[in-house]
């Protein structure tokens, strides 16, 4: 071990990691505590899980609202396998995150042979953009640059170092290189103005054209450029749902998100609505894994499709538009917006039989004996926000109707995990939307099944003073899984889906947060009013049930 007068590899890792913009680093630590206290650098704060897939996902989430890469930490074998699941969810949510994980000594490091050691590198390098394990002290920083690099590269995504134990606590000699700023990089292609004036053509012979956007456009920066063009223009916006916020909820221009349930949800033909009349669709910031595929715009009148994305089209087997334009989403607006500058603004088609059925469901009165019904409870929910905070929800059934019915007024303001959608994400995600926004409400919707797979992080949110508000709804089983249960077979079978009842109450308690349980609208409005006044985690138990019509989920075939 160096002494207390010498920089180690751990120092240096964490200087690098703060000039990087990195405040905190989430995770477990194991036996490598011998080499690393995460005390050596101000200015960076470890944060304790319960759980290394809470690491993950609180990094993964931090770097989508901040824009910035965020670190994560597990110590070596099973903590690393633990983590994983975390460093998946920011590779298909395309967040920069930086895992690092412990690893055996560097002279005592056979996979599958030594004591908890396995090949992380080989494990990790189908989930990320980059990753190594440290060899010499000295190249630790030129490790955190090359994975900070990597990982801002479009689609973001996270990398991965791993870190020997002898060498993460062995002494750095010499000074590192500079430290030189990482930003977002994109692929442009040489001819996309070209392109960009095709696309206006288009978009000049279109009748009803839509931009359907995705998160790269936010990303991008392009928000306040979309929405300048689409007010001028009168172009409708439709998004995947944790694109939800690109315009605001209620502007006459949002047409919604989309998922592939939301014909079953509302018992409508929605898609058709929103897709039938539409010939022109400019699809910014596509990124297929947010899950809007082709095959549910493609119903109704012929389209010509405009992809921009700043990475060429990655599924032309199942995706092939007109124009697949390579390019930074922001720069691209501002040129579209330039080249129809004397293009009449459009006529949006009529959505109104669609507003009718949102409506008429998000105003339901009824107090049903079985259970609150999910709608119900997003539409508690939005009233408690009242336009201001984070609307979080956890993976399953329940997250399609927060997808259709949660307000968000700004970019982030409905967090999701649309691409590797894991049980659990909804705690930790609800936990990093408070510390990146501290003095705004934030709501989190979860299932008993996913909640209860991280629910140990409960505690977490006590120790750190995170005053978000959790609501689970409770039907004893995994509602979701039920449903396709019905869609194939037309039945369920309860061994594989049905729980036996847990109190989340005393679990909330237990763990030194406060729970109440209530059955109706009123019940739960009146708690949602008082969590959003408190400090500390409010578990409300809500009792929910779902009317399933298992043959109105055509959309969801692949």
């Amino acid at each position: 071990m160096a002494s207390d007068l010498t920089r180690t590899a751990a120092s240096v890792l964490l200087e690098r990691l703060h000039g990087h913009g990195v405040r905190h680093v989430f995770g477990v630590v194991g036996r490598e505590a011998s080499a690393i206290l995460f005390d050596e650098v101000d200015g960076i704060e470890f944060v304790l899980t319960r759980h290394e897939f809470t690491a993950g996902v609180m990094a993964d989430v931090l770097a989508r609202l901040t824009g910035r890469p965020q670190a994560c930490f597990a110590t070596l074998g099973p903590g690393m396998t633990n983590l994983s699941t975390g460093v998946a969810t920011s590779a298909l949510d395309r967040s920069p995150v930086i895992a690092l994980c412990a690893q055996s000594e560097s002279y005592d490091c056979f996979p599958n042979e030594t004591h908890q050691c396995l090949d992380s590198v080989a494990l990790m390098r189908p989930l990320t953009k980059f990753a190594a394990q440290l060899e010499r002290p000295g190249d630790i920083a030129d490790l955190v640059d090359r994975a900070v690099t990597a990982g801002l590269v479009e689609p973001a995504g996270p990398s991965f170092i791993s870190l020997p134990v002898d060498l993460l606590g062995a002494a750095v000699e010499r000074e590192p290189a500079p430290l030189l700023p990482a930003g977002r990089v994109m692929g442009v292609h040489p001819g996309w103005r070209e392109q960009a004036a095709a696309a206006a053509e288009l978009l000049a012979r279109a009748e009803h054209p839509v931009l359907v956007v995705g998160t790269a456009a936010i990303r991008a920066g392009a928000v306040e450029g979309i929405r300048d063009l689409v007010e001028r223009l009168r172009i409708p916006v439709i998004t995947t749902y944790t694109a939800k916020g690109v315009l605001p909820s209620r502007h006459p221009l949002n047409y919604g998100a989309v998922t592939g349930y939301m014909d079953g949800i509302l018992q409508h033909r929605a898609l058709d609505d929103l897709f039938a009349p539409v010939d022109l669709i400019v699809a910014l910031g596509y990124d297929y894994a947010e899950d809007l595929r082709p095959s549910m715009w493609s119903r109704g009148a012929d389209k010509r499709v405009v992809r921009v994305a700043a990475v060429p089209n990655p599924v032309p087997r199942v995706f092939s538009p007109d124009l697949d334009v390579v390019a930074d989403v922001a720069a691209f607006v501002k040129e579209f917006d330039a080249l129809t500058r004397e293009q009449r603004p459009s006529l949006p088609h009529d959505i109104s039989a669609l507003r009718q059925v949102v409506r008429r469901l998000l105003d339901d009165p009824t107090d049903h004996p079985d259970g609150m019904r999910a709608h119900q409870v997003v539409d508690c929910m939005n009233s408690a926000l009242n336009g201001v905070g984070t609307f979080v929800s956890d993976i399953g059934f329940f997250r399609h109707y927060g997808a259709l019915f949660a307000d968000s007024e700004r970019p982030y303001g409905f967090l999701t995990s649309a691409g590797c959608s894991s049980f659990g994400y909804g705690l930790p995600a609800a936990m990093a939307a408070k510390i990146a926004r501290p003095d705004e409400p934030v709501l989190l919707i979860a299932g008993d099944g996913g909640f209860h797979s991280s629910s140990a992080d409960l505690e977490t949110a006590v120790r750190l003073g995170l005053g978000i508000v959790i609501v689970v709804v409770n039907n004893n089983r995994n509602g979701l899984i039920e449903l396709y249960q019905h869609i194939g077979h037309r039945r369920g079978h309860k061994p594989a889906v049905a729980f036996e009842s847990v109190d989340f109450v005393q679990l909330a308690q237990a763990n030194g947060a406060a729970g109440v349980r209530v059955q109706d609208r009123a019940g739960l409005q009146a708690e949602l009013r008082k969590g959003v006044e408190l400090d500390r985690p409010y578990l409300i138990e809500v009792p929910i049930s779902y009317d399933l019509h298992a043959g109105s989920f055509g959309a969801l075939n692949v």
